[in-house]
């Protein structure tokens, strides 16, 4: 998967939001706050998972670019 640097700082960027809330549920894990932390970690988690599975308004362009892209150009086994 090839990433360019907008996709790569909006990773970083969510990684950066996510590690805090990953912490904090790991320490009230340990601390014997069951619930609270596997709540926290789970939010961690999807926000993650969202990152780079949910397509948002800002993702369409690009979409709409490499479709458009693909179907002028064609594959190179099509010739």
């Amino acid at each position: 998967m090839s990433w360019g640097i907008l996709e790569m700082l909006g990773s970083v960027t969510t990684l950066i939001l996510a590690a805090p809330l990953a912490y904090a549920g790991g320490e009230l894990l340990l601390r014997g706050d069951v619930p609270l932390g596997t709540g926290l970690l789970g939010v961690a988690l999807v926000m993650i998972i969202a990152e780079q599975y949910v397509t948002t308004l800002g993702d369409l362009p690009m979409l709409a670019a490499s479709r458009l892209v693909s179907a002028v150009v064609g594959s190179p086994d099509e010739e």
